[in-house]
């Protein structure tokens, strides 16, 4: 008597993490393709990604929720720019509304994943954790699509601190922030100038006794409406499905119309951005020491202060910043290489994220990993070298959303292609040399720290990741698929050859 191989479950689709984007990219899935099988993998334990796992004061969108919420879905709250418990209210309300939370697969990392020639599918090895440690089992699927982002959402960006045992009170980073610790009426020392530390520094500053936000360099802040004042007449005149889509266009057309301000007139967008600072702290020498950047705005992404509140915390004199090099962590606080000691009894390292290509999945075909930093993105969502295989990226110069809903809507395309040709899976392939780009085109630290090992974007279309919501809007969808995207059938292992 033999045993016999029990074969592995086989789904049609797999989307790999249940934050914003995964939960869009399973209502596109089942609302435009009702009759494939799917899942979502979840490593956490929990649905909503970003907005679940950081938990640090004041944790916020950056961008208006009627472009960073989903088109299909209309926000109804009152605030534009939402808190985190909001956001994920607002996805978990989507997924339970639309039967996603059923598809839902809890505790499940995907560490392993490898293209069969042979089979035309995808063997997926996902980790589980057991009650004696990481259980590990097997998944096939015929098209595996990776809305995990590219954030290392287990370890931080951590500089080395000298010192750091030497001080006394407590460090802590915004990542894994303590759900106890005790912030009022003590002396806080914000290590950072990005995004969260621009939202700690004034939630902090209600409690605390003093908050400090030491930055190296200064970065473009910007005051914008917490609340859209255009958005609520609108709602109260329009119907909710028709307002909503009438507010996204708006923010839409307006957040690409500064932007490309910005980058083709940087000297009135940094007189703009400096007057609006200076009117809100009538200290011209302050804002130009601490607030005026060496770049030019949107050479790093723009840091939102909804109502101003991170300024009018500095204009009460609860908070204040200082541009200054840290020497070292001495016990009652922060030396600088001035020589000054900002004293302080909590420290928090906002130092920012470290990128990972797509939730750290290394693909493999026939068992030969496929370099991700060789290949090229084919519209900012397939990668050459790996059939049937689809990322998420959003936008970093807008809401993450506009493009994932894009990208979730051309997955759901090619899958389509698929039916209609017959084929067993689809590659991208260019049609001549590309030049070489780095995927995100962003001078920030925690970019240029990482983006060596992601694949790149070429010099034109359908090979350019474009940061213009209008321009992928109008051109995406009408993509002819048969002229870049190469049909491949199932063929003897060692057969298929990976471009790059």
């Amino acid at each position: 008597m033999t045993d016999t191989a029990v074969a592995p479950e086989h789904l049609d689709v797999v989307i790999v993490g249940a934050g914003l984007s995964g939960i869009g990219a399973a209502y596109r899935l089942q609302t435009e393709h009702p009759h494939r099988s799917y899942a979502v993998l979840e490593a956490r334990a929990d649905l909503g990604g970003t907005w679940d796992l950081f938990r640090y004061p004041g944790v916020r969108s950056d961008s208006d929720m009627f472009t960073l919420g989903y088109p299909f879905k209309p926000w109804r709250a009152a605030r534009s720019i939402a808190d985190g418990a909001a956001i994920l209210d607002y996805i978990r309300e989507t997924a339970r509304e639309n039967g996603i939370d059923r598809r839902i697969r809890f505790g499940s990392r995907v560490i392993g994943a490898d293209w069969s020639s042979a089979r035309a599918r995808w063997q997926l090895t996902i980790a589980h954790e057991g009650p004696d440690g990481p259980e590990l089992s097997t998944l096939t699927c015929d098209f595996l699509y990776s809305c995990a982002g590219y954030y290392d959402y287990q370890q931080p960006h951590d500089p080395e601190l000298r010192g750091r045992d030497d001080f006394a009170g407590t460090l802590v980073h915004p990542q894994f922030w303590p759900a106890d610790l005790d912030t009022r009426d003590k002396r806080i020392v914000v290590i950072g100038s990005g995004a969260t530390a621009v939202t700690l520094v004034p939630n902090l500053a209600a409690d605390a006794a003093r908050v400090t936000m030491l930055q190296r360099s200064p970065t473009w802040i910007s005051p914008v409406p917490g609340r859209d004042k255009q958005a609520d007449r609108i709602r109260r005149l329009l119907p909710a499905g028709l307002a909503h889509r009438l507010i996204r266009t708006k923010n839409i057309l307006f957040n690409i119309g500064f932007y490309q301000f910005c980058r083709r007139r940087p000297a009135a967008a940094r007189k703009l951005l400096t007057d609006l600072n200076t009117r809100i702290l009538h200290d011209d020498k302050f804002v130009a020491e601490h607030f005026t950047p060496d770049y030019d705005p949107w050479d790093q992404r723009l840091c939102a202060a909804p109502d101003a509140d991170f300024f009018r915390a500095i204009k009460k004199g609860k908070a204040t910043v200082v541009t200054d090099h840290i020497d070292a962590l001495v016990p009652d606080g922060v030396r600088l290489v001035s020589g000054e000691v900002l004293p302080a009894d909590i420290v928090v390292t906002a130092t920012g994220l470290r990128l990972l290509p797509f939730g750290g999945i290394a693909p493999s075909v026939d068992g030969t990993p496929v370099p991700l930093a060789d290949q090229f993105v084919w519209q900012g969502a397939m990668l050459t070298g790996l059939p049937n295989f689809a990322i998420c990226v959003g936008y970093t110069n807008a809401s993450w959303t506009l493009r994932a809903d894009l990208t979730s809507r051309l997955v759901c395309k090619v899958l389509a292609h698929l039916d209609r040709t017959g084929a067993a899976a689809v590659v991208p392939e260019p049609d001549g040399t590309l030049t070489r780009r780095p995927l995100l085109d962003l001078n920030s630290g925690y970019v240029l720290r990482s983006i060596a090992t992601f694949p790149r974007q070429g010099d034109r279309h359908p090979w350019r990741v474009r940061q213009n919501y209008l321009l992928d809007a109008l051109i995406t969808l009408r993509t002819d698929l048969g002229k870049t995207l190469r049909a491949v059938q199932r063929r003897p292992v060692g057969e298929f050859t990976r471009n790059g």
